[in-house]
């Protein structure tokens, strides 16, 4: 299964919410909405954070949750 499929896939799910979506790898912080910020980011076995705050956050990050679950893609999604 292509990275790929799986960036696409962020980014579209993301890009349903009018929540700000951003995720953390590492030192950098990258909104999901933007497939060239993933395909830069979403590389290697790395564990990421996802930070969602906005009107409709609990979907989601429900909604994300499951899709990087899908990819089999580590993110542990933050609750401030």
């Amino acid at each position: 299964m292509s990275n790929n499929a799986a960036i696409v896939e962020i980014s579209q799910t993301a890009s349903q919410f009018s929540s700000s979506i951003v995720l953390q790898a590492e030192s950098k912080y990258i909104d999901v909405k933007s497939i060239l910020g993933l395909f830069t980011t979403l590389v290697g076995g790395h564990s990421y954070e996802l930070h969602v705050h906005g009107p409709d956050a609990e979907e989601a990050k429900k909604a994300m949750a499951d899709v990087f679950a899908k990819h089999n893609l580590n993110v542990t999604v933050i609750s401030d």
